[in-house]
Formats: C-alpha cells, structure tokens, sequence
C-alpha cells in the first residue's frame, strides 16, 4: 500500500532514534521495564496506548465519550467521505471487502449534508414567502423614488 510522504518522512526519522532497529523488532517495539529481555522483541499493545496515552488526552481536552480505535476509522472514513473521495478508494483504504460494506457500516451522512438534503425536499414542498422589510424614515429624510 502506497505511504503518505509525510508518513515516511516520520517513520524514517523515528528509525534515525529508536534502539529497535534489528528486523526481529517490532517497527512500535515497548520499551516498558516489565518487559525484561523482551525489550524491543514484544510489540507495544494497542489498548495499552489507548487506556495509557489518546484516552487521558482526550479527557484532557473535554471529550469524555469513550474512544477506541474503531473511533479512528468511522473518523476517517467521515473526512475522506467529506472530502468527496471515491467509495472505491474508502473502501481500499479501510481494507473492505466490498463498497457495500463500507458505505453501510462506515460513512455516516454528515451534519452539513444532512441539512441540504432536508432543506431541497423542504424547498420542494412549501410555496415561496416573500419578505417585506419596513424600515422607518427617519425625520427629515427625503425619499426617492425608482
């Protein structure tokens, strides 16, 4: 799968500093002391950054709905959506097997889009009002006439 430049430029320079580099370490090796001699030979686990690193940061910044990693990807999924990618190319991106499934357990209608929507079928179903706008002359003002 192509990487993003910006992805590679991060990875590389995370291998110029990490002291996992041996292709028998894990790419996020943990480097936790419990770990003993399986130091960079076990892989961090990912509920363990979850619970230990994005949750105390997120109730930090005032979100206090439970996030998980399963968050990520119905974000994900939202901005490519929102950004009027190909639901080919979501799916790919989210490893689907098919576009059905991507579209019917992933892309959730936004909130702007839900609102145009509902306003074209409003638009089609309630007559046209006009506004009249009265604004009082001030004294002493002349009015002129088209």
């Amino acid at each position: 799968m192509p990487i993003d430049e910006y992805v590679a430029r991060d990875l590389l320079a995370w291998y110029e500093v990490t002291p996992y580099k041996k292709p028998s370490d894990y790419v996020w090796a943990t480097n936790a002391n419990r770990a003993g001699a399986k130091r960079g030979k076990q892989p961090v686990w990912l509920s363990t950054v979850m619970r230990d690193y994005i949750q105390p940061v997120a109730r930090k910044l005032g979100i206090n709905k439970k996030i998980s990693w399963h968050t990520f990807r119905h974000t994900f999924s939202s901005i490519l959506k929102a950004n009027g990618e190909d639901v080919k190319v979501v799916r790919e991106l989210l490893r689907h097997a098919t576009s059905k499934m991507t579209l019917d357990s992933y892309t959730q209608a936004l909130s702007p889009d839900k609102r145009a929507a509902q306003s074209k079928v409003v638009g089609m179903i309630r007559p046209k009002l006009t506004c009249t706008v009265v604004v009082p002359r001030v004294s002493g003002e002349t009015r002129v006439s088209d």
